[in-house]
Order: structure tokens, then sequence, then C-alpha cells
């Protein structure tokens, strides 16, 4: 037996399965009534009655492949006898469950006009015809409510499936779109912290290749600032690319190396022991509480500044001031002399445009210009909760 014969099998059956049950099952009540037929009706019909439940029975294939098709053909054997009454009903109820309620309205208005035409000519013992056919058509109105519920039910309940699976579907888009966000999150800060350990390993490595002669002790902090430097690049480094392959969406949320504001001290010291000059003034204390949000975004704007100061004008040095209370906005303004051949550092390059974005995201914005007195100028405004 080949494969296509042997997956055929079990399909076949599935597919038959509905019609053999049927076949049974209406089988039985049809010879319930042929039986009853014969014994109560003129025995000259009973050839008849039982050709026609044989006609009624092999209706039911057809009824289950084509409901309207058999459905009117069943109401129209039924108008000469009872004993297909099982199928037309059965028609009525299978038509309303899977096809439309005009198809199912057809079969039952054929129905029950065959039942009429019976009861007109083959009446029944004790029962008045006007009875029998209220009767008869309460019951195939019965039947065609009923498939039509039944249908709308499974209708409903299929639609709250789908509506279930795309919001299922929908929720896991979201939560890769924000796993994303995190990464993509993730990968700004380590531009940034790696930018600021680089640019501080190249100015602690370029007063090493200048000043060969300067006394042991400065080469000796040169060379422990690029120590500290590399091993705080690589810790972080390492760090982040945790992160990065975690698929902990909880982890990703949080911040990766959470430093805020209060952490700007060890920031300004690093960059004096890489030989940057960085005066920090204005009414703010750098460890005054800010929302955590808000802190990690201020001191990514001056590490970024800081950064493009010692890339653009090194061995300038670096004016830092802070601003601003709760319920008004913080304030970061960065300024340093222009360097001779640093033309450039007015221009908007890609730490500014990272600034930029980054102050957008937190609602803020930054502005950067060359004052008339050749100094560079760097300000962020962010907004500050009260």
């Amino acid at each position: 037996m080949d494969a296509a014969t042997w997956a055929g099998g079990p399909l076949r059956v599935r597919r038959w399965a509905p019609v053999g049950l049927s076949t049974v099952a209406l089988g039985v009540l049809v010879a319930v009534a042929l039986w009853t037929t014969i014994r109560s009706g003129p025995a000259a019909l009973a050839g008849v009655d039982a050709a026609l439940a044989v006609a009624a029975l092999s209706l039911v294939p057809l009824v289950i492949r084509r409901p309207q098709t058999g459905g009117v053909l069943a109401g129209l054997l039924v108008a000469l006898s009872s004993v297909v009454t099982p199928v037309a009903s059965f028609a009525v109820l299978f038509t309303a469950r899977h096809r439309p309620f005009r198809q199912a309205a057809t079969v039952t208005v054929v129905g029950v006009a065959g039942e009429a035409v019976q009861g007109a000519w083959r009446s029944t013992p004790g029962l008045p015809y006007g009875w029998r056919l209220a009767l008869m058509t309460a019951a195939y109105a019965a039947l065609l409510g009923w498939g039509t519920w039944a249908r709308a039910r499974h209708a409903l309940l299929a639609a709250l499936r789908d509506r279930a699976q795309r919001a299922e579907r929908e929720q896991e888009r979201r939560v890769v779109e924000a796993r994303a966000a995190e990464r993509n999150r993730i990968a700004r800060e380590m531009h940034d912290v790696l930018a600021h350990r680089l640019s501080l390993l190249a100015t602690a490595a370029g007063a090493l290749e200048y000043r060969p002669d300067a006394p042991p002790e400065r080469l000796s902090a040169a060379a422990g600032v690029i120590r500290s430097s590399a091993h705080h690049a690589l810790d972080e480094l390492r760090e982040v690319i945790t992160l990065l392959r975690s698929d902990d969406t909880d982890a990703l949320a949080d911040d990766p190396l959470g430093q805020t504001l209060a952490d700007l001290p060890r920031l300004v010291e690093e960059a004096w022991a890489a030989g940057q000059r960085v005066e920090v003034d204005g009414p703010l204390d750098p460890s005054v509480a800010v929302p955590p949000a808000l802190g990690r975004t201020a001191y990514r704007v001056v590490q970024e500044a800081l950064t493009n100061a010692r890339k653009h004008a090194a061995g300038q040095p670096v004016v830092l001031t802070l601003g601003g209370a709760p319920g008004a906005e913080l304030t970061i303004a960065v300024s340093n002399p222009t360097a001779p051949d640093a033309g450039a550092a007015a221009t908007a390059g890609s730490g500014l445009i990272g600034l930029a974005e980054r102050a957008a995201l937190a609602g803020g914005h930054v502005e950067h210009h060359v004052g008339a007195d050749g100094r560079f100028w760097l300000t962020a405004r962010l907004p500050w909760p009260a």
C-alpha cells in the first residue's frame, strides 16, 4: 500500500463517518415509521411505503452533500408517505445548521407543504387534519429555529476564537517589538559608554605619546587611566552583551548600567584623570535626587557631551552647568572653546544626533551652536516632573 492510499484512508473515513452515522440513525427512525404505517395504513400501500423508505434513506448522503437539493426532494417525497418524515425533518435541521437562512426556509416550506399534502389524502386516525398540520408546522419551525441558532452560535464562537488568536498574536508581536526596542535602547547605551571609555583611552594614550618625558608619576597615572578605562569598558560591554542575549523581557527592561545624575562626580573625576579639565557650575547639586529615568537621560547627555568635547576640542577646558527644579525642567549646558582645526564641531555629527533623539524620547530637546566668543555651546532641556 502506497503512502497516498495510507494517508487517504483515515481521511476518507472521517469524510464518510457523518454520512454513515446519520444514515444508520435515520434508518432506525424510518423503520419505526414504516412499521407503524404498515400496521395502521392500508395493506395495498405497504410496498409503496417500503420503496419510499429506501428512497428516503438514499437521499441522506445528498442532504449532507447538498442540503437544499436533498431537502427539497425529501419534502416532495414526504407528500406520499409519513415514512419520509424523519429524513425531511433531518434535512430541515441540517440545512439550517450549515446553510444560509434562505435555503433552510425553502426546505422548511417544501417540507410543510409535503406534510399538508400527505395529511390531505392519508389522514392520521384520531387526529384532525388541522391539528396535524399545526403540529407538523410547529415541529418544522422548531427545527428551523434550532438549526439557525446553532449555526449562529457556531459562527459566534468561531469569531471569538479568531479574535482571541489575533489578540494573542498581537500580544506576541508587541512583546517582540518591546524586546527589540529594549535591545536598541541598550545598544544606544553601549554606544555612549564605549565612546566615553575609548575617548578616555585615546586622551590618556595621547598624553603618553606626546609627553614621553613626563615625570614617572604622570606616566603612571596615565597608564592607570588606560588600565581602569579598559577594565570598565570590558565589564560594561560584557554586561550589556549578556542582556542582549537574554530573552527575559523584565531583564531587558532594567537599565543595563544603572548610572544616574548622582554618578556625575565619578564621571568628572574620570575625565580629570584622563587630562580633560571639567568645571561643574550651577545651582543644582549633581547628587540631588531626580527621577530615575530623568537621571539616566541627564547622565548620558553629559557623558556624550564630554566625549564630543574630547574628540573635537582635545585639551580645551569644559564648563558644565546644571540647573532646574521639579515641576519645571532640568537644564544641562556644556561649553568649551573650539579648537583651531575643529570647525566640524559645530555640525551635527552622529553623537549630537543621538543626543537629540535621546532628549526627544524624554520629552526634551537639545540645542548647539558656536557663540560669538568662539565657544561651542550644547544645551539640553529635559522636563522634570513635580
